[in-house]
């Protein structure tokens, strides 16, 4: 098996801010994490990545909030997803 991508999406939310959404399904699994997934969902705001959620090789499922890396428990695509903008929404409330 070869890795598929499985969503690649940039959505402006303003004239300064945008995420980018990124998702492969992968042959095996990233180290660190317990699923066939690697992904990176992104805000971006003002040229400044403000909340990432990724799952980079050794340090398996985390984000990144305003420079803190915290862990995430990933449960689903449909979850994480979900867990990003609502993320997104409570970023926006505070601007």
């Amino acid at each position: 098996m070869r890795a598929a991508l499985l969503l690649r999406e940039r959505q402006a939310l303003t004239e300064a801010s945008f995420v980018e959404l990124v998702i492969w399904r992968v042959p095996r699994r990233v180290p660190g994490s317990a699923h066939d997934f690697k992904y990176s969902l992104a805000l971006v705001a003002h040229g400044r990545c403000v909340l990432r959620y990724d799952n980079e090789a050794g340090k398996g499922d985390h984000r990144h909030v305003e420079g803190q890396e915290v862990g995430y428990r990933f449960v689903d695509l449909a979850r994480l997803q979900a867990d990003f903008w609502a993320d997104v929404d409570r970023w926006e409330a505070e601007q």
